[in-house]
């Protein structure tokens, strides 16, 4: 049970896990905020939120989410497990909302005076986690239910930070990102 509760919690947020990724390696262009400050002069999100990073990350857990699809049969088959296949609304709202969470998580740094990249211990490890099954639950609810189940959520509230920490260790040991968190 504890076994495939993990399994389904990693399986179900691979789509949430992927965007920001992807938006590092494809990132770049024309920031979000166009440059604008706000009245506490700071800029609104900063050069680090890119419409072309926000819309690959997007595409990214979209693909990814459609191709757990065309495995899940398969996937059952060979681990025995439940592995839930994503409709439409849910492999575009996983995602979508995870680049959600990154862009309010840059609003929030920049209202308390955080630079780029500058670390917020918490928000930064479930901040697209959180906007992510939060646009879940208002676009797919009736699979929200069925699949987010109180194991699930509590395992991808523990997990994903310690995921979190390890894939950006990773990249900035790769140099793709700039800071290690």
């Amino acid at each position: 049970m504890v076994v495939e509760t993990v399994v389904v919690a990693v399986w179900v947020m691979l789509p949430a896990y992927v965007p920001n990724n992807a938006a590092v390696l494809a990132g770049g262009g024309r920031p979000i905020d166009g440059g604008r400050t706000l009245g506490d002069g700071r800029r609104a999100l900063g050069d680090g939120k890119t419409w072309r990073g926000t819309v690959a990350g997007t595409a990214a857990g979209v693909v990814v989410a459609l191709a757990l699809n065309l495995l899940a049969p398969a996937a059952t088959d060979l681990t025995g497990l439940g592995l839930p296949v994503f409709p439409a609304s849910a492999a575009a709202s996983l995602p979508a909302g995870a680049m959600l969470g990154d862009i309010l998580a840059s609003f929030l740094k920049r209202r308390t005076g955080r630079e780029r990249g500058a670390a917020l211990p918490g928000v930064d490890q479930l901040d697209f986690v959180v906007a992510a099954l939060a646009l879940t639950f208002l676009i797919a609810a009736g699979w929200f239910r069925a699949t987010f189940t109180p194991p699930v959520l509590i395992v991808v509230v523990v997990l994903t930070p310690l995921l979190h920490v390890g894939t950006n260790a990773g990249a900035y040991a790769l140099g793709l990102k700039g800071e290690p968190w």
